[in-house]
């Protein structure tokens, strides 16, 4: 029987993020912290970037070694035994790749999304039809089933632009995705119709990029930035591509891909003019 599965979650993220700062406050590197707990440094490493989840004992002696406060230390094993929890998971999300669930479990926590497609039309703003014409197309050998299963996670996915505090979503689609006729023309029709609807919310900005605008940064291909309002989670870049998904959290990276996204901004036509737009493709 397969080991079940343990995916990172937005607490467990912020707790690595606390306890590397709580050490390096202490001026203390992770090869002291070896020598005077019998801790592995690499163990210590895999903690702090969020690879593993640590054991209660091994938080609490971390926390008496930093000469944590009492009450923060009531804070951060409050926090430690939330990292656990999947609530999210359902038991269709089994046959999924763990980097996609990786994936919906910060999707799921961040404040707001700015995300390029350069083929596709962005999963929180799929039809069903849509959903299950892309999945079929490029899982070309999943079974019945598993095609279902995937469209129904991407639609529970969509859930989080109209829950209490809705996610922010800020969309730039190239052209082209646009134009291909995904699951046939009436397909094709409604998800532009989706699109054009969807834009009329108040945590959703949509904006094209026209084919007129030439070579831009986001022809490489798709990529989402995530913010989180907690001001202790930084932000995460997330990149699909044929090789894999990838998530990339440095400083240098979260700036690349910002001012990336802030050049696709204006070199796309406004929110007006693209919803304009998608109407008239959808006419035709």
């Amino acid at each position: 029987m397969a080991a079940k599965r343990s995916t990172p979650t937005i607490r467990l993220r912020r707790l690595a993020g606390q306890l590397r700062r709580l050490r390096d406050g202490t001026g203390l590197r992770r090869e002291d912290v070896e020598e005077r707990t019998g801790l592995h440094s690499t163990t210590l490493y895999r903690i702090e970037t969020a690879r593993a989840r640590p054991q209660y004992r091994t938080l609490d002696m971390l926390l008496k070694l930093y000469e944590i406060p009492t009450d923060e230390q009531l804070r951060l094993k409050a926090l430690y035994k939330q990292s656990a929890g999947e609530g999210w998971i359902q038991p269709w999300h089994e046959s999924l790749r763990e980097e996609y669930t990786t994936y919906i479990s910060f999707e799921r926590d961040a404040h707001g999304l700015r995300h390029y497609s350069a083929m596709f039309i962005p999963g929180l703003l799929q039809t069903e039809d849509y959903t299950r014409a892309v999945v079929r197309g490029i899982s070309y050998a999943a079974t019945p089933e598993q095609v279902e299963d995937r469209v129904r996670t991407r639609m529970e996915r969509q859930a989080v632009l109209t829950k209490d505090r809705p996610i922010k979503l800020w969309a730039i689609l190239d052209e082209a995705a646009l134009h291909h006729e995904v699951g046939g023309r009436d397909v094709m029709r409604a998800q532009l119709d989706r699109l054009v609807e969807a834009a009329t919310a108040p945590n959703v900005t949509i904006q094209v990029v026209p084919f007129s605008a030439g070579a831009h940064p986001g022809m490489p291909g798709e990529f989402i930035v995530m913010d989180f309002e907690d001001p202790l989670d930084h932000d995460l870049v997330h990149v699909d591509s044929q090789a894999g998904e990838i998530f990339l959290e440095s400083d240098a990276d979260i700036t690349r891909f910002r001012s990336d996204f802030d050049h696709l901004v204006a070199v796309a036509k406004s929110p007006d003019d693209s919803a304009a737009l998608i109407a008239e493709i959808a006419a035709r």
